[in-house]
């Protein structure tokens, strides 16, 4: 919770004519807001009267600060600075140059004024966000109409689901300078003319999974099926053209003029909603279609914003989304999507698998050594994110050996999985061993090459003495308290986010040899860092589940049957939790 002698800034925007529903909004806010903290309520304008003015700075008190801060002046210095539109003059761009405009401030509220307050706006507040951009709401009218789902994902390649509404937002301000973002929405400018929700569309591009979804009640959309019953509803938002001034029988209305009734503009209000005519409403309800149309039509044109940024991107990596999209579609999910040069067979007696030659020993300290230096490199250049590692203590309690999981999207997995291994401290007590296929042993030249053969791998082979070999040595490294890090995918999708059906190779060997297996799973979001290949390198978090031990009543094979599927119940979980989505597939309905 914010200190008591902390405050909280809560912004608005708008202009004079809109000021009368500020007040309602905000005096609904003032009404059931906790009087433990200190408040301070920005009004961004650039048109204000001081008269009125004067009606709204008369509603503060002891625990509520009013100002308002005509922006005119920044908004000048902005644009001799950069190459603006005339974006700037709408009042709802306004939100995007909060964290620019008041560097003092960390973290603030922005929320539109067609909204009413029924619950605490402190307990919002209160919501750490740390390590996002913004936390918000999921857009009703994008999750419940095709036309703008399809729009969002279409037009803007972003996730219907995970499409926040930027009508009411707590806003990291810190994270936004950070982030840059309002210099990369004003070249987001030069690139794209987002026409349908405009700066919506803007900060769900430049926020895109870094966005902490909160619970509905605090942005109930006066729109479509509604998510919760009026009490229950925080902010209720009048959306697109459901306003009550508008319409008498406005859903949720009564509450907004309950409320209304105890202002000083209430009968101005009033006044608005007796002499709106039948062809004004009329005329609302044919903009809020011809918006939907819009949608339609952004959706099909040549040059979406998907298409201007695949033009920029490596055409060989979006084939490989394509060729993902589809396989996913075909419910190949074992199969690779990229072509690896092909390799020969391994020969029996040809792997040293437990390194008990001098050369295997040396080779493999040298291999080691260089891939400490890659790894300390591409964390540096920000080739490799690592934003967190949860579930430490998982790691560092097993006293056995164990089989180890993880998802398969990147060749850097990998090195993102030594670093949990390190990090989690049982570097000192055991070694952690990786299964690669055949060919990654046998065809990959150059650096990747020398580290697949030396740096404590376990390759399959197709060869069956080879393979007895490969069994052979993987059951003496468990037996003897070593991790063994295995791919139960079987397959590497780049960047594919969603768990894939698991194969129970891994789980038979934990089975036979009586060792747990320990779920690794991690979840990405985009960075501002853009790769060399056009895409935004992924940060990643590391999820460290709980340990599965096998039953002492259960057969290997009923052992491997349940570790296997409770490893994907795990993977599940944290998928749905983390990404704030039901996991689907094109062709399953579930694995």
């Amino acid at each position: 919770m914010a200190k008591k002698d902390q405050k909280i800034h809560i912004f608005y925007a708008c202009d004079d004519g809109f000021v009368k529903f500020t007040i309602v909004s905000l005096f609904s806010m003032m009404q059931n807001a906790s009087r433990e903290h200190q408040y301070h309520i920005h009004v961004l304008h650039t048109n204000i009267e001081p008269e009125t003015e004067k009606r709204m700075l008369a509603m503060a008190d002891e625990c509520f600060e009013i100002s308002f801060d005509n922006v005119s002046g920044y908004l000048e210095d902005l644009c001799e600075r950069l190459p603006l539109r005339d974006y700037y003059s709408n009042t709802t761009y306004y939100r995007m140059f909060i964290a620019d405009m008041f560097p003092e401030i960390d973290k603030a509220i922005y929320i539109d004024s067609d909204t009413i307050v029924q619950g605490d706006i402190s307990e919002m507040y209160a919501t750490d966000i740390k390590d996002y951009d913004v936390a918000a709401c999921h857009e009703q009218a994008m999750v419940q109409e095709d036309v703008y789902g399809t729009y969002v994902e279409k037009c803007l390649g972003l996730d219907r689901n995970r499409f926040f509404n930027a009508g009411i937002m707590l806003i990291n301000c810190k994270s936004f300078r950070e982030n840059n973002i309002l210099e990369r929405f004003v070249k987001l400018l030069g690139v794209y003319n987002c026409r349908v929700t405009q700066d919506e569309d803007y900060l769900n591009i430049l926020c895109a999974d870094r966005v902490l979804f909160l619970p509905q009640t605090w942005n109930s959309e006066v729109f479509g099926e509604m998510l919760d019953s009026p009490e229950n509803c925080n902010i209720i938002h009048y959306i697109m053209v459901a306003k009550p001034w508008h319409f008498a029988d406005c859903r949720l209305g009564d509450i907004f003029w309950r409320y209304a009734a105890q202002t000083e503009v209430y009968d101005e209000i009033r006044e608005i909603l007796e002499n709106y005519t039948d062809e004004q409403r009329a005329a609302d309800m044919e903009s809020a279609k011809r918006l939907a149309e819009l949608a339609a039509t952004e959706t099909v044109r040549p040059d979406t914003y998907v298409a201007r940024v695949a033009a920029m991107r490596d055409k060989g990596r979006v084939e490989i989304v394509e060729k993902i999209a589809r396989y996913e579609r075909e419910g190949r999910f074992d199969e690779d999507v990229e072509d690896d040069p092909p390799g020969r067979a391994i020969e029996p007696g040809e792997v040293d698998y437990l390194r008990k030659k001098i050369g295997s020993k040396i080779r493999c300290k040298i291999a080691y050594s260089m891939a400490r230096k890659f790894l300390k490199g591409i964390l540096k250049n920000q080739q490799m994110i690592v934003r967190d590692i949860v579930g430490l203590e998982n790691y560092a309690e097993l006293d056995t050996g164990a089989i180890i999981t993880c998802n398969h999207f990147n060749a850097f997995d990998s090195f993102a999985m030594q670093i949990a291994y390190e990090s989690a401290g049982q570097k000192r007590k055991r070694k952690l061993y990786r299964v690669i296929r055949e060919g990654n042993y046998t065809a990959f030249p150059g650096f990747f090459g020398y580290l697949m053969r030396n740096y404590n791998t376990l390759p399959l082979a197709s060869n069956p003495k080879a393979m007895r070999e490969f069994i052979k040595a993987t059951d003496t490294l468990l037996k003897e308290g070593n991790f063994v890090l295995i791919y139960p995918e079987q397959s590497m999708w780049w960047n594919y986010r969603k768990p894939k059906p698991l194969k129970r190779g891994g789980f038979y060997f934990a089975a036979k040899n009586k060792v747990p297996v320990l779920p690794c799973f991690i979840t990405m979001r985009d960075s501002s860092v853009i790769g060399a290949d056009g895409f935004p390198v992924q940060e990643y978090t590391i999820h460290v589940a709980k340990a599965i031990y096998p039953d002492p009543n259960k057969s290997v094979s009923e052992n491997s049957q349940m570790m296997m599927d409770k490893n994907y119940e795990i993977w599940k979980e944290i998928y749905e939790r983390e990404y704030g989505i039901e996991l689907r597939y094109e062709t399953l309905e579930e694995a």
